[in-house]
């Protein structure tokens, strides 16, 4: 009995080091996607610099990460709950590991841009990572609580995002059109304001696999609904904005 007791702390040990090793990754994209914006508002190339160089070790716990995660597969041959915490903290290391790559696009780009003038103030695309940064947070948090509530409130957080990514787009395309000059750099900004768009979602598809942890159903593709769920002829479901909670 006492080997038993023993292996079975052991496991559950080992699940929280996963767990842990999410919230550290998941604190490092954070800075990283935070200093990048810092570069770009500063145009401080240095700290762009040092963005990308920390990507390494962001790459390097990613593999320790999925490495924990196949031993636990193999060794303990995990089931039901935790079988589903182990393969969605795979999907969640993935998705923080490639928010760590967008933050290392923009750091690329940030170091063109503060090669030229700046061509405008940057109001809007601060607000999209700030928000990028905080659905990152909260999907996190919704991990660690089980809180599918606050998991989908991640999710509806990603159509600001987009807002704000075709606002930019449509004033950018106008100083291009004005003045060709701005061409090259209105470019750059675009890219930037399209990662952190993809890295929204990345924090989405997050949330995502933490409603998948907790309740066993794939929403990547549709939006949270009441209990009483429209559905289309042969299956599909219905999206109405008075259904999303």
């Amino acid at each position: 009995m006492g080997t038993k007791r023993h292996t079975s702390k052991q496991y559950e040990t080992e699940l929280q080091e996963v767990k842990e090793s999410l919230l550290y990754l998941g604190a490092l994209t954070q800075q990283a996607i935070e200093d990048s914006i810092r570069a770009l508002l500063d145009r401080d190339t240095g700290l762009a610099r040092k963005v990308i160089a920390n990507d390494a070790f962001i790459d390097k716990l990613d593999g320790e990460v999925e490495e924990k995660c196949i031993r636990l597969l193999a060794l303990r041959q995990p089931a039901a709950r935790d079988l589903r915490f182990i393969t969605t903290a795979i999907k969640i290391n993935g998705h923080l590991e490639r928010i760590g790559d967008m933050a290392v696009k923009i750091c690329e780009k940030v170091a063109l841009l503060n090669e030229e003038a700046q061509l405008k103030p940057y109001i809007d695309l601060p607000r999209m990572a700030e928000i990028a940064r905080g659905m990152i947070r909260k999907s996190l948090d919704a991990l660690v609580k089980e809180d599918v509530a606050l998991a989908n409130e991640v999710r509806r957080e990603d159509e600001a995002v987009d807002s704000l990514n075709e606002q930019i787009f449509r004033e950018l395309l106008t100083f291009m059109m004005e003045d060709p000059r701005t061409i090259h750099r209105s470019l750059l900004i675009m890219q930037i304001s399209k990662t952190v768009e993809r890295i929204s979602d990345h924090a989405k598809g997050i949330a995502d696999m933490v409603v998948f942890m907790i309740t066993g159903k794939n929403v990547r593709h549709q939006w949270p609904f009441d209990e009483e769920e429209a559905i289309r002829p042969g299956g599909r479901k219905q999206v109405k904005p008075s259904q999303i909670q």
